[in-house]
């Protein structure tokens, strides 16, 4: 069992049907897919992979040996306790925002402009997946975009757009740590250029952890918790992880266009109508942020009960 694959030139042509269906379909019962020919230039790609291992290696690695999860491995295996890590990740991680650049690594010549351009790129990816979204949900054009962009003012988004570099480094003991553990993510939509080489990456589906396969040049598209509250449940947000690795230095390039933390966050007219009752509260998203930093890695469930309904 694979993940779906789907080929994203086909909306444009006269399979955009059977192409919006395969979405739909990956939506319901994956929460997880992947994007080819989504229209990122070849060359970007190219660029970002390079660049993102360039910094890794002279800004990133020193440091990541001496980091906290390379310290408390080190303890458990001289402890020999048959333990194993459960709060910690074996990640190496920074991230980027539009508000942060004097913060992005700055020794790595051109990762500032090549990361800024792939952005771009993604954010554009984002706001079409919404609006494909939009139609197989049966919602205006626009709709997801403008709940997540509440209080917009002359076309500026408020939207949050983050991404997150990470590295898995190769780990002497993957069996006694996590490379990332399993949650579910808690904003809109997820946009990931995973490694080409190294696989780690899981999703939960029926009760099964699945490989998410290296595919070159893809985008992995997951839909987070305030699209299953959008959607009334018919889309869920997928529990994924990442495994540890004994070799090969894994990348991970994640872009989250989430809601802003004002806006306001329930299940769509049209949704609720299919489910017949709201399945979800109303709630605003900074609220719901403030119960999932401490609830990540719990029962999703439980979060939704948890925030203060409007």
């Amino acid at each position: 069992m694979a993940i779906p694959v789907i080929d994203l030139s086909k909306l444009n042509g006269e399979e955009r049907e059977k192409t919006l269906s395969e979405i739909a379909r990956a939506c319901e019962e994956w929460g997880f897919f992947q994007l080819v020919n989504h229209g990122i230039p070849l060359e970007l790609l190219n660029k970002v992979k390079k660049l993102s291992s360039d910094c890794y290696k002279t800004e990133r690695e020193e440091a990541f040996k001496t980091s906290n999860p390379v310290k408390l491995l080190n303890e458990l295996v001289q402890k020999n306790s048959g333990e194993k890590l459960e709060n910690v990740d074996w990640e190496d991680v920074f991230t980027l925002l539009d508000h942060n650049q004097n913060e992005w690594p700055s020794n790595t010549s051109g990762l500032k402009e090549t990361m800024g351009e792939y952005r771009e790129e993604v954010r554009k990816l984002a706001s079409k997946m919404m609006e494909v979204m939009d139609e197989n949900l049966g919602l205006p054009k626009g709709y997801i975009k403008k709940a997540f962009n509440e209080g917009m003012e002359d076309g500026e988004e408020t939207a949050f757009f983050g991404t997150k570099v990470s590295h898995y480094p190769p780990c002497p003991h993957p069996e006694l740590v996590n490379g990332l553990r399993a949650h579910t993510d808690a904003g809109g939509v997820v946009l990931l250029f995973q490694d080409d080489e190294y696989d780690g990456l899981q999703v939960l589906k029926d009760g099964e952890w699945i490989d998410v396969q290296p595919l070159p040049n893809a985008i992995v598209i997951n839909t987070g918790d305030q699209i299953e509250v959008l959607s009334n449940g018919r889309y869920k947000s997928a529990w994924h992880r990442v495994l540890a690795r004994e070799e090969g230095n894994r990348r991970s390039i994640a872009s989250f266009y989430n809601p802003s933390y004002k806006a306001a966050i329930g299940p769509a007219a049209v949704a609720e109508e299919e489910g017949s009752e709201k399945k979800y509260p109303k709630f605003v998203f900074g609220d719901y942020m403030d119960v999932y930093a401490n609830q990540k890695f719990m029962p999703k469930e439980p979060r939704f009960l948890a925030v203060k309904s409007l």
